[in-house]
């Protein structure tokens, strides 16, 4: 979707990014999370995702000393199946690989089969599950991660050791 802006998030995206996180999820952030992450996190990044100037998107990335976690991200459910997500992601894993880190993890819910296929397309592999994770429903989670080959700067899965 040539359209797409990706765009770190500010101040005022903070209403359009809630609204997007309650549709996208069950347990979504509480209100003052995003405030925290923008303004008192030192190891977050995000972004917002834009289409005729509307907030269609967001994601957070957290980079601590070598490794990134996606922490969330999410795309308005009218927005999908667009190429927003992997414009997103695209984003984080550039952010990441440019602060040198050697590698990006996530979780996922297990039914989340679409993410995951995004995830598996970036070069993601499942190195674990978190039982029971997700306070909604006991649902478990996957543990998702890339790993990249400092030297020939390609991703290379593999499990974690």
């Amino acid at each position: 979707m040539s359209d797409v802006i990706v765009r770190p998030m500010g101040d005022a995206d903070i209403p359009a990014v809630q609204e997007i996180d309650r549709l996208a999820f069950p347990v979504p952030w509480p209100p003052s999370a995003y405030d925290h992450e923008l303004h008192r996190s030192p190891h977050s990044r995000l972004w917002v995702a834009e289409v005729n100037g509307q907030v269609v998107g967001f994601a957070v990335l957290w980079l601590i000393v070598d490794e990134a976690h996606i922490a969330t991200i999410a795309v308005h459910p009218d927005f999908r199946r667009q190429g927003i997500a992997r414009r997103l992601l695209e984003t984080l894993l550039s952010a990441a690989r440019e602060a040198s880190a050697r590698l990006a993890t996530l979780e996922v819910r297990a039914g989340n089969t679409a993410a995951q296929a995004l995830y598996h397309d970036f070069g993601f592999q499942v190195v674990g599950r978190r039982p029971k994770y997700y306070t909604d429903n006991r649902e478990d989670a996957l543990i998702m991660t890339v790993f990249w080959d400092i030297e020939t700067s390609e991703s290379a899965p593999r499990a974690l050791a």
